[in-house]
């Protein structure tokens, strides 16, 4: 089936020939990059300083980038740059929201393209990672030469809805019974609105409390089956305080977009960009409605669902299907 056949996706090969990570490798250059507002982000480049520029848009917002995912690129052929956004990982200040909106993060992405002296580049994104490479690419088609995404999210209240204040919570009652009993009764109306108010106290134990039970959340959410270890890092305290306070300083913001159809209203000027629109057909985090709609306003994408996979690149439906795409495009 190919993504101009019914039902308008193809779906993966047989796990006997699915692909997998390449080696681990380590990076052949670090740095720091300063930005507006007194920012200053980690990045780094790994593979062939010669091959095929690629920039790898991690989730969150607040995700951080990890060292898995230069493993999902052919280190022969691709250059692949990595940093993370405003606030997190090794970028400084830590957890800061000051000057920090979808639009600084799309000017960050340009400023790093010239600091690497990149002409034009391949951009991949998953969950958070597709909203802002759908930004990015709308804002500059001229630079991108093929756009990958993953899980997609479109930024629409819908979707934060869903995950944040019913919906989701049908599926995992249990986890969610703990992400809600942070919030007293007449607060819970608006779940993001009230989390906010608490990741952004002066209380340290409040903050955190509410920062380890909103990534906790989102990490039971994230698998087709449970992780206990993805549980357990998104509670470390030092995660969870820039992964839940910048996810929902985005959030509470609608994302900076002008509206909630914004990135869909702007598909056309990037329907010209080879894309692989990679989805799990059980992603609890961003449910394929999203990824459908996406592919609906583009149909020249290439769409290809997941039957037996959730939310995470990890997921070896996910990964090789990522993978396969990359391959495909290496060269190109």
């Amino acid at each position: 089936m190919n993504s101009n056949s019914s039902p308008n996706a193809s779906l993966p090969d047989s796990a006997e020939s699915a692909a997998d990570y390449y080696p681990e490798i380590e990076p052949y250059r670090t740095g720091m990059l300063n930005v507006s507002g007194g920012h200053s982000l980690y990045f780094e480049e790994s593979g062939n300083p010669k091959g095929k520029p690629i920039v790898v848009l991690h989730g969150g917002p607040g995700g951080g980038t990890q060292p898995s995912y230069r493993r999902l690129f052919d280190p022969q052929l691709y250059r692949i740059i990595m940093f993370d956004q405003r606030g997190c990982g090794r970028s400084l200040p830590f957890a800061s929201l000051k000057f920090n909106t979808t639009w600084h993060l799309v000017r960050d992405i340009e400023a790093l393209r010239k600091h690497c002296g990149v002409e034009q580049w391949a951009v991949f994104g998953g969950s958070w990672g597709s909203t802002l490479s759908l930004a990015y690419a709308e804002t500059h088609p001229e630079r991108v030469t093929q756009l990958i995404l993953r899980g997609i999210f479109l930024g629409r209240k819908s979707e934060l809805d869903w995950l944040y204040q019913f919906g989701a919570s049908a599926i995992f009652p249990d986890y969610w019974q703990q992400y809600l009993e942070q919030i007293p009764r007449d607060e819970r109306k608006d779940m993001v609105k009230a989390y906010y108010k608490r990741l952004t106290s002066r209380n340290l134990k409040v903050r955190t409390a509410a920062a380890q039970a909103w990534s906790i959340w989102e990490g039971c959410s994230s698998k087709l089956h449970i992780d206990k270890s993805l549980i357990a890092r998104n509670g470390d305290a030092k995660f969870a305080t820039a992964f839940a306070r910048i996810e929902c300083h985005y959030f509470v913001n609608g994302c900076f977009l002008k509206s909630d159809s914004q990135l869909l209203d702007n598909v056309d000027r990037i329907r010209h960009i080879p894309t692989t629109i990679v989805q799990g057909r059980y992603d609890m985090v961003c449910p394929i409605t999203s990824a459908y709609h996406l592919h609906q306003a583009f149909p020249e994408a290439e769409f290809v669902v997941v039957p037996d996979a959730g939310h995470s690149m990890s997921e070896p439906g996910i990964r090789s299907a990522l993978i396969k795409a990359c391959n495909k495009y290496a060269q190109s």
